[in-house]
């Protein structure tokens, strides 16, 4: 008798326990899938658009993380104004326009060709190009530096002797 109401306490204990772990769990959880934003669209092309703009922008607050991804506030009104635009009517191109003027270029995952942003576009290639010229050079000079065959002037064979008679007795003496 006793044995079957330790294990009827100990069962107790144990669903005490895993409620203690889980409900918490499970409220956390509801508490962060409330946070994705849920937007209506009339089709699914409109709601393709919205996933596309919203992963090429950036969020201005975060440091590089695009909208689809970041939870700040600023993030949350901006995937509400690409909502809206979507709805409205613009295109693509009005809605990222429209960001890049009110928040710069680095809005944009893939800024766009422009005088203010060509040292960006064009940065990457310039400094490959002259690694590569640098490594040429470098290899070009070891590569002559070794394979060099000039011929030794007269006067400096005579010194090259001369110094290699005087090291010579030096050498068999200490040996």
């Amino acid at each position: 008798m006793k044995r079957k109401r330790m294990n009827q306490s100990g069962g107790l204990t144990i669903l005490a326990l895993s409620l203690s772990v889980v409900l918490p769990a499970l409220l956390w959880s509801s508490q962060v899938l409330s946070a994705i934003d849920a937007y209506e669209f009339p089709d699914e092309v409109m709601e393709q658009r919205y996933q596309q703009l919203i992963n090429e922008l950036r969020c201005p607050q975060c440091l590089n993380t695009n909208l689809a991804g970041s939870d700040s506030m600023i993030a949350k009104d901006l995937r509400r104004e690409v909502h809206e635009q979507i709805l409205a009517g613009r295109t693509n191109e009005e809605i990222l326009d429209f960001m890049q003027q009110r928040y710069g270029d680095f809005v944009l995952y893939r800024p766009r060709m422009q005088l203010s942003t060509l040292l960006l576009w064009a940065g990457p290639l310039v400094v490959l190009l002259l690694g590569l010229f640098l490594v040429y050079r470098v290899i070009r000079g070891a590569g002559t530096r070794l394979s060099s065959n000039e011929e030794v002037a007269p006067v400096d064979e005579t010194k090259i002797d001369s110094l290699l008679a005087q090291e010579l007795p030096a050498n068999r003496e200490e040996g």
